[in-house]
């Protein structure tokens, strides 16, 4: 096998059926190896949003995405994209082609140093070599996939990409964990984590994106309803805990914060389960004692914690529901009252006779079934959306929180529909996210995939222009020409709709059309924005 090939059948043994990017001449043989071992090119209107839809297919599948870009202009166009799953914690190969071995150390048309650049923005980058070309493979997808995962690059020369691999046995590294739990506590303290659970008379689980990739759904709700307690979840981990269950307490740092923190302020203990601080968008203020969860230490520090448990998340959950038992610590009454009041804010800022937010995030959810993955860009928008669109499941609600880049719900939507086909799947994107990636409709509709695209249009980055309206200082470069999107989507082969009101809104999405990407222009009232943050 050539290097290429044995790049592929990594790919492939790991299951790895789809490669996103924008080739140039050294992806030749990379792109020929793919087509001959079945695996599919999504060809990305650039690679940016290549990489993101690669960063979402990570995030749905928990495997590696893969995204393929050429040199120079190429690879750093790449790196806004590794560099969110970087912080999102999402696995993903990035490769990028580089010039001939023999030029690099002297030429300069298009030649950037990739480790340099990539370093910085990923857990791990290496310049292939038909040596080691499969020992690479192997330790690329070993760490992009540990712990926390995340993004690895890959520098394939274009004298190399081609060339016989010496090192060429197909041989994945275990990923399966089995291992027990480590117990680590603040000197003095008594590290019996069932007592402090039984003397505890307000405990509240903050659940985050670590117990979603652990799959510890089922383990989390038995603990919760066996101790009797609340569940607040991280915006990345919508859908850990179903929204439509009496014990789910709301989601943190979107809209209604204040309400959600001074809910965790009144418990006497929280566990943060998988609760990963690269997600606050607020700073830690809580004085409330804290039992850490997670598969990794609490490094970060960001929150204190006197005891952590570090192992497998569904095991330490059940095992702690086993010791403790029934216990019964917060009535349905208490937490009804708090999502009540919850609700209650999340709706202020209303404006009678307008298209406000929330009534678009309503009419959405109403008319799509349960089951629908949703996909969210950065933006106003997100917060309430983050807090408002009820998630059933886990890796149904796609979002960034991590690095939080703008233009990812429409190329993440493009690849929840690649990878589930048969799912309604929608995005929610701001008519500024959207002007960065609108080009990504027309391979939406060559790929004759039917997302319904939601724009809100305000004509602002409102997020920005909140913040020069709280300083007294005009709406200056931050307002956005408003587009006809009636206009715009079927240009490129979508079907395309302006509505101001919930009913226009509503008729829109009964006539959506299979097969085809329908685009609506929600033209909304921002008043409630202002009302929320």
């Amino acid at each position: 096998m050539n290097v290429s090939e044995v790049m592929i059948q990594y790919l492939a043994a790991a299951g790895i059926r789809h490669v996103f990017g924008y080739p140039g001449d050294p992806s030749v043989e990379f792109m020929e190896a793919a087509r001959r071992n079945g695996l599919e090119f999504v060809l990305g209107r650039r690679e940016g949003t290549a990489g993101l839809m690669a960063q979402a297919y990570g995030t749905l599948t928990g495997r590696p995405g893969v995204c393929l870009s050429t040199l120079g202009p190429g690879s750093s166009n790449l790196v806004n994209a590794v560099a969110n799953a970087w912080l999102d914690r999402v696995p993903m190969l990035a490769i990028s082609g580089q010039i001939e071995g023999k030029r690099e150390p002297f030429f300069t048309h298009q030649v950037l140093d990739h480790n340099r650049i990539f370093s910085p923005v990923s857990k791990w980058t290496t310049v292939v070599r038909p040596d080691a070309v499969a020992t690479q493979m192997r330790k690329a997808l070993r760490i992009a996939m540990a712990e926390r995962p995340g993004s690895v690059h890959l520098t394939t020369a274009a004298d190399v990409v081609g060339a016989p691999a010496s090192d060429d046995r197909i041989a994945l590294a275990p990923t399966a964990e089995h291992r027990s739990v480590q117990v680590f506590a603040t000197s003095g303290v008594d590290a019996d984590p069932v007592k402090q659970l039984r003397n505890a008379r307000r405990p509240v689980v903050l659940a985050g994106i670590s117990a979603l990739r652990a799959g510890a759904t089922a383990a989390l709700v038995r603990f919760a309803e066996t101790i009797g307690c609340p569940v607040v979840v991280s915006p990345m981990a919508k859908g850990v805990m179903p929204e439509d269950h009496a014990l789910y307490a709301g989601t943190l740092d979107m809209a209604c914060n204040q309400h959600v923190w001074k809910f965790l302020k009144g418990a006497d203990l929280l566990l943060c389960a998988g609760f990963d601080a690269v997600e606050l968008i607020k700073p830690w203020s809580l004085a409330v004692p804290t039992l850490h969860i997670d598969s990794t230490p609490n490094t970060d520090q960001i929150y204190p914690a006197q005891i952590e448990l570090v192992g497998p998340i569904p095991g330490i959950l059940d095992a702690l529901a086993d010791a403790c038992g029934a216990l019964g610590r917060w009535s349905e009454a208490e937490i009804a009252a708090h999502r009540s009041g919850l609700r209650e804010a999340y709706y202020a800022g209303r404006v009678a006779g307008k298209l406000n937010p929330t009534d678009v995030i309503d009419v959405v959810r109403a008319a799509l079934p349960r089951d629908t993955v949703a996909a969210t860009d950065v933006g106003s928008h997100k917060l309430l959306v983050g807090q408002g669109w009820t998630t059933h499941a886990p890796r149904t609600l796609l979002m960034t929180n991590g690095l939080s880049s703008m233009g990812y719900s429409l190329p993440a939507a493009i690849a929840a529909k690649i990878v589930h086909p048969r799912l309604p799947v929608v995005s929610f994107i701001g008519d500024g996210g959207f002007a960065m990636v609108q080009g990504e409709l027309g391979l939406a509709a060559a790929l004759k995939i039917d997302p319904v695209v939601i724009v809100f249009c305000d004509g602002s980055l409102n997020r920005i222009e909140l913040k020069q309206r709280k300083r007294n200082y005009p709406s200056w470069g931050t307002l956005i020409e408003p587009v006809d999107l009636a206009q715009l989507a079927p240009a490129m082969g979508c079907d395309g709709v302006m509505v101001d009101n919930a009913a226009a809104l509503q008729d829109a999405l009964s006539r959506r059309a299979p097969g085809r990407p329908l685009v609506i222009g929600a033209a909304i009232d921002p008043a409630q924005y202002a009302a929320q943050f």
